[in-house]
């Protein structure tokens, strides 16, 4: 994989962190009050999600390259979205999950894209790491939406 072509994938991942970071942190916004474990968890998440940025900016310079600042306007249009969902139901615990939920579904397949990517093996690594946080991420908040519907169906 030449220079040019690894600095643009880490950038990608590097706006999929972005998105999930203020995602999460729209989505603590969001939590209603009697779940207070829930905006914990988000927090958590956005801050995980923060330090990825990080990481993956710092790689990015070591190679050479101008690492992104930004996140996908995919993920702003998800964030407003989750905003709209959020102010039309109410706030609802499930719908706020399952958006999120949503978001992590589009970070778990940027990772699989990139690890498809032929990445020197030092990347693959860090890589590797990441995206086994994206999918506890992933897992955690289907595990919340899933006690949510439960919750509601009781």
């Amino acid at each position: 994989m030449n220079n040019d072509k690894l600095i643009s994938t880490l950038n990608d991942l590097i706006q999929i962190s972005k998105d999930g970071e203020k995602g999460f942190q729209a989505c603590a916004e969001d939590a209603q009050e009697r779940y207070v474990n829930y905006r914990e968890l988000f927090m958590e998440r956005a801050q995980s999600c923060a330090q990825t940025v990080l990481d993956l900016q710092d790689l990015v310079q070591r190679l050479g390259g101008e690492p992104s600042k930004h996140s996908t306007i995919g993920g702003t249009l998800h964030r407003q979205w989750i905003n709209l969902k959020s102010a039309i139901t109410g706030k609802d615990d499930e719908a706020i999950l399952s958006e999120c939920e949503r978001g992590e579904e589009a970070a778990v397949h940027a990772y699989r894209k990139a690890l498809a990517e032929d990445l020197p093996n030092e990347i693959r690594l860090i890589i590797e790491r990441q995206y086994q946080d994206v999918l506890l991420n992933h897992d955690k908040v289907r595990a919340l939406r899933y006690r949510a519907q439960e919750r509601k169906a009781a």
